[in-house]
């Protein structure tokens, strides 16, 4: 049994995932993308009595963030995101909570860059910048653990929509053959929609 394991808890309008990657002896979590409600994952956290280390964000969007100041002032985390993704962070506009009739300004208490590593409840995670659903989308890769989260940059048997502020379809092609299916193949792939998958069989797919 290994001492890494991820679940997720599904959230939200658009049935986001929200996932935890838990260091099962330290009782610890990183949670990716906390979606809309804080009270199911504070009450995910206790059934799996664990608590969160930090939050990260693959993007800005409200239906992957609208949580993650709750949880920073709940259990005094950190929430990371990327730089990039400040201005669409902080605008209604943009992050899209407009459209739900909000106006919801996010932000993070860390800012990253292509290739910073996060070391939280004891595990690695690799940033990868991802550009493409929005320009400062990044994915979370743990090599040690063989497996990586990719927002709404990879689903299974699809990509996400770049139709979208700061969405662009050619960066998001790009930002897939040439940093994620450049992972091992057996990577598995934990994606912000949708089931799981893997690297090799998005790209056999």
């Amino acid at each position: 049994m290994s001492d890494i394991f991820v679940t997720h808890v599904v959230l939200g309008m658009v049935s986001t995932n929200c996932w935890f990657a838990v260091n099962r002896p330290l009782k610890k979590a990183v949670i990716v993308d906390p979606a809309d409600n804080f009270i199911k994952i504070k009450n995910q956290c206790e059934l799996l009595e664990i608590s969160p280390a930090a939050v990260l964000l693959t993007h800005g969007h409200f239906d992957h963030a609208m949580a993650a100041a709750e949880l920073e002032n709940f259990y005094k985390i950190p929430v990371y995101a990327a730089e990039a993704e400040k201005e669409l962070l902080s605008d209604a506009g943009m992050n899209g909570s407009r459209m739900i009739g909000k106006k919801l300004c996010f932000s993070a208490s860390v800012w990253l860059n292509d290739g910073d590593v996060i070391e939280e409840a004891q595990i690695k995670l690799k940033t990868i910048a991802t550009a493409g659903h929005t320009a400062g989308s990044v994915c979370y890769f743990a090599e040690n653990n063989g497996f990586v989260f990719t927002g709404d940059t990879l689903f299974y048997r699809g990509i996400g929509r770049t139709d979208l502020p700061t969405g662009n379809h050619a960066a998001l092609i790009e930002s897939i053959k040439n940093k994620l299916f450049t992972l091992p193949n057996n990577t598995a792939v934990y994606p912000g929609h949708g089931p799981e998958t893997t690297i090799s069989g998005e790209k056999n797919g």
